[in-house]
């Protein structure tokens, strides 16, 4: 399996993650990007609401930050005594080794009890601005490094549930318990897994260092004002998803290039030869065939192998995802096996779809009926195989006797949406869908023809796709001879309008 990253700098940076070739996520790093998930306020409460046993905090956002009770964190009543201890030059020790815990506040307490109005929090983003809502955020701080993540005023130490064998847990506890600075608790991150204590100490002390550089802008701080930012999203996907099976990270800017050969000299040297960077005429997303991914990927309609496509709508409530078998040759044996082949290839897809397009809350999943219920089993586990590796929090419930299957997904930021549709230039349709969708399409449903023996094909098209598909060296056609061995006469038809065209046999006779 080989991973590559492929970053693409401009107005904004994006970064396309891809597995054997395909993509599988696509973020995009803006440059007024102001609230990150990870990223840390000092912020005023503006009210409490008894009702909703929240708080509504000014961060610097038009709309108030939501904060639950459950979120404040059993410490709070410490973070609130050493934030004004901090703020008004009283401490200058951040280190919390001499620092006096309060007690824990009460799990089922109310939040006028613990917070007041105009008072100062310290506060960090969860859930970035989506729709119409402000961000959520939570005052039980935590700072991710590579290995490990801190948590002030906290005495815990986690470890990863990914990381499966006991005698290895127990060596991490062992290790981090050795080296656990007092008054911080610790998450040891799956990839931990075989490190040594001097490289979990190294990461360590760098997260310390951000939090005294943190604590030290507290001093007479403007109200609300960002106090930690999130590492660059270059550094924190390495951080998050970089692991051993990468095999090239491609940058086409110079100076991102050069930052991040030092990120992976510090997290892993002996990857540091895989940075390459780009510098062909070629635009970057165009070499690695991006470009063509993200126009076939992002529409309503979602093609996939075998003739079967995914339609996607979505709701402010939910998402809604229809399995469709298509206009298929069909070799399996009976209905259930089709299904069920159909089924696989969509699930498959649909866990594609759901990183790349970051999308979050409920999702329902149509998939074919299948009245087995050995292969509704298999259907199941096959999803949850294919979701494994998907970093948000995810929970899959067993298909329904109707064939649905709902997910939740941890939603954190907006969804990706990226617009696929372009300005029909006949003027007739408003927007139709990108050419080189059109092109796929009708590549597809040659490949078909010529499964069914069909000896002369013509295809006629409008004079704009007929050129696209005969021009240039190799030709999209000199493509299909290569692949099929069949040449295919293109016809250009004045009449067509944009998206139309007809396939003929050697008769003349349009092949339906």
């Amino acid at each position: 399996m080989n991973k590559e990253l492929i970053i693409r700098s401009g107005s904004s940076t994006d970064f396309a993650l891809l597995k054997d070739g395909k993509l599988i996520e696509l973020h995009k790093e803006e440059d007024d990007s102001n609230f990150s998930v990870g990223d840390i306020f000092i912020a005023k409460i503006r009210k409490s609401v008894p009702g909703l046993n929240a708080a509504f905090v000014n961060v610097g956002y038009e709309k108030d930050a939501f904060l639950h009770y459950h979120d404040l964190g059993p410490q709070v009543s410490s973070l609130l005594k050493f934030i004004k201890r901090v703020s008004t030059g009283k401490l200058k020790n951040y280190s919390l080794k001499d620092f006096p815990f309060e007690n824990d506040i009460d799990k089922h307490g109310i939040i006028t009890n613990v917070l007041k109005s105009n008072q100062s929090l310290l506060v960090q983003i969860v859930k970035e601005p989506i729709s119409t809502k402000g961000p959520r955020i939570s005052s039980e701080l935590s700072i991710a490094g590579r290995y490990i993540v801190l948590v002030p005023f906290s005495n815990r130490i986690s470890i990863s549930q990914k990381i499966e064998s006991s005698e290895e847990k127990e060596r991490l506890k062992r290790l981090v318990k050795s080296i656990k600075p007092k008054g911080f608790g610790i998450i040891v991150r799956t990839v931990a897994e075989g490190k040594k204590v001097a490289e979990l100490d190294k990461d360590l002390q760098n997260l310390m260092d951000r939090w005294k550089a943190m604590c030290k802008k507290l001093y007479k701080a403007h109200h609300p004002s960002k106090v930690l930012g999130e590492m660059n999203r270059a550094s924190s996907i390495l951080r998050d998803v970089f692991n051993d099976t990468f095999t090239s990270i491609v940058v086409d800017d110079e100076e991102l290039y050069n930052r991040i050969k030092e990120y992976l000299q510090e997290i892993a040297p002996k990857k540091e030869s895989i940075v390459k960077l780009h510098n062909a005429r070629v635009p970057i997303f165009e070499k690695y065939g991006i470009e063509r991914q993200i126009k076939t990927s992002f529409g309503k309609t979602v093609s996939m192998s075998k003739g079967a496509y995914l339609v996607i709508e979505h709701t402010e409530a939910m998402h809604v995802i229809d399995v469709n078998s298509g206009n298929r040759s069909n070799k399996a044996k009976n209905q259930e096996d089709t299904a069920l082949e159909v089924n696989l290839i969509s699930a498959a897809e649909v866990a594609r779809q759901l990183r790349l397009r970051d999308m979050g809350g409920i999702i329902v999943v149509d998939f074919i009926d299948m009245n087995n219920a050995e292969n509704r089993r298999t259907l199941f586990n096959h999803l949850r195989e294919e979701m494994k590796d998907d970093r948000a929090k995810h929970k899959i419930l067993p298909p329904s006797k109707f064939g649905l299957i709902q997910i939740t997904r941890q939603r954190v930021r907006p969804e990706m949406n990226i617009k696929t549709r372009e300005v029909d230039p006949s003027g007739i349709n408003g927007e139709i869908e990108a050419p080189i969708v059109l092109v796929d399409k009708i590549k597809v449903e040659l490949e078909k023809l010529i499964k069914k023996e069909h000896k002369k094909i013509t295809l006629s098209a409008h004079p704009f796709i007929a050129a696209f598909l005969t021009k240039g060296f190799p030709s999209t056609r000199s493509k299909w001879l290569f692949d099929h061995k069949r040449w295919v006469k293109i016809v250009p038809r004045d009449a067509y309008t944009y998206l139309e065209y007809h396939f003929h046999d050697k008769n003349g006779d349009v092949i339906k």
